[in-house]
């Protein structure tokens, strides 16, 4: 029995090395992000760890060649690795304390920590090749396909651990049953193949089960307001929050708002109301101009789409590209996306837009990842697509977060525009700690900007007006620093650099 079911235990082992490093990442998403450098620490470790399970594995096997061995270890790492999301659950809070506090000791340590959580289990799982070639291996003349056999059947478990958490247990489960459900494979064939010790490894069945029954039924408490709804998506970490009247969308670490409905009041103060303004970042005009048709390249909820829909109404085509179809769901149900009377296109913004031939007259540009941007959707190749689907006078209006007084990623973003267009504005917004960079499509003065504000009579754009004009910073971008292009975009380092700044103080 235990011989028969050495080749599926090494095709189990290969599925469960990557579906764990899959749910690894997703298991850290909600709490550090998705961006380049954490999957750059995760895999480096996950190697790290294989590479040294490899090395123990082969030396274990050559001084005690013996098959209960193996699946002893592959009994214990599905064990370990059934009860990491139980494990890992206060810790990851208390990284959430962290980023409460601005403690950057506490975040990083809580990375760590989770990160090493995974150490044994990978390891143990390294062991499992080469342990299985020296068990599986009768003559040294077909050792060579005794290798390509146990490798081949490795390496299709892994693609099936690949397809299996992307594709189906992720989106439908959620991320802490996929890994419990990687580790109770494992620990269910290791306790098959050890039956005669069946009550010891029986245990490891039941304690991994009952670890799957004890996971917090919620995945991250809301920092303030009461959840409503959360889910994990194909892309995101998805939250409704609701505090009083109003209903937030928050996505991933949870350190911005995406979008906002107000049961009290149509006019939403923050930066949703300045990207109504767009259309006045044209030269003077002896009237105000209401635009024709409006793009949404990252349309969330649908916040602004539904402003614009308010203030103009049918005077204007609304067309909105969201990568997240979970996202626009929650925006019908919770945000009143219906309201927006928008076409609503599920895509990748950038490929949609380039296989597009439809010009607009104003492109907003609101595509986080919280707290990152696409870098593909930063530079300056990007922008000059853009500009071909602006209409003559359009103008592209770009939501960049920022501390209060760190403005390197709204630096880097206006001085990316400004390689494309005459002309660049800044907004400040201080409110939410955002400015909106404005580009036109013809040279632009703050004096033209002011008196077509001035001139805006439409619901809600007239309050927007009123707003930016007493509280806002409306200046010419005075930043032509580094250009982005789809060759050299360093946007997630920059805004690691902004993040580590405001965590340490700096």
């Amino acid at each position: 029995m235990a011989r028969r079911l050495l080749l599926p235990l090494v095709f189990v082992s290969g599925m469960a090395s990557l579906g764990v490093e899959f749910g690894a990442s997703r298991l850290l998403a909600p709490y550090f992000g998705t961006s380049l450098y954490v999957w750059g620490v995760l895999i480096g470790l996950i190697l790290v760890y294989l590479s040294a399970g490899y090395v123990i594995g082969g030396r274990l096997a050559d001084r005690h060649p013996r098959a209960d061995l193996l699946y002893q270890i592959t009994a214990w790492a599905g064990l370990w690795i059934g009860v990491i999301p139980l494990l890992s659950y206060p810790i990851l809070l208390a990284s959430q304390q962290g980023f409460r506090d601005l403690s950057v000791g506490l975040v990083a340590g809580t990375l760590l920590a989770v990160v090493l959580l995974f150490a044994v289990p990978v390891t143990l799982l390294g062991c499992v090749s080469p342990f299985a070639i020296r068990l599986l291996l009768k003559d040294v003349a077909t050792g060579g396909n005794t290798a390509g056999r146990v490798y081949a059947l490795s390496t299709a478990g892994s693609i099936l651990g690949t397809f299996l958490p992307v594709f189906w247990f992720i989106p439908t489960y959620g991320t802490r049953p996929t890994i419990e459900a990687f580790g109770l494979a494992l620990v269910v064939v290791s306790a098959l193949a050890l039956w005669p010790k069946r009550r010891l490894y029986a245990s490891f069945v039941v304690a991994v089960i009952l670890a799957w029954v004890f996971l917090p039924s919620g995945i991250k408490p809301p920092e303030v307001g009461t959840l409503v709804y959360e889910k994990e998506s194909a892309y995101n970490y998805i939250q409704v929050v609701q505090t009083g009247t109003t209903t937030e969308l928050i996505l991933n670490e949870g350190q911005a708002v995406h979008s906002v409905y107000d049961s009290k009041s149509n006019f939403t103060r923050g930066y949703w109301g300045y990207l109504l303004l767009a259309n006045a970042f044209r030269p003077a005009q002896a009237a105000a101009a209401v635009p024709r048709s409006a793009l949404f390249l990252g349309l969330a909820a649908g916040t602004a789409a539904r402003q614009y829909r308010l203030a103009f109404g049918d005077q204007v085509d609304l067309t909105g590209v969201e990568i997240d179809p979970d996202i626009l769901s929650v925006g019908h149900r919770y945000f009143h996306l219906d309201d927006a009377r928008a076409r609503e296109v599920v895509a990748d913004a950038r490929y949609w837009l380039e296989t597009q031939a439809v010009s607009y007259d104003v492109v907003v540009l609101d595509a986080y990842r919280q707290p990152y941007i696409p870098f593909h959707l930063t530079t300056r190749e990007f922008f000059q697509h853009v500009r071909a689907h602006l209409n003559p006078g359009g103008v592209i209006a770009v939501n960049v977060g920022r501390t209060k007084t760190d403005y390197r990623l709204v630096d880097a973003l206006a001085s990316t525009m400004a390689a494309v267009f005459p002309q660049v504005l800044l907004l400040d917004d201080p409110i939410y700690n955002n400015t909106i960079v404005y580009a036109s499509t013809e040279s632009v003065t703050v004096d033209d900007v002011i008196h077509n504000l001035r001139q805006l009579s439409a619901p809600l754009a007239m309050d927007a007006a009123a707003t930016a004009l007493e509280e806002g910073k409306l200046r010419v971008s005075p930043y032509h620093g580094q250009v982005y292009t789809d060759d050299l975009a360093p946007i997630e380092q920059l805004i690691d650099q902004i993040i580590f700044s405001y965590l340490t103080g700096r």
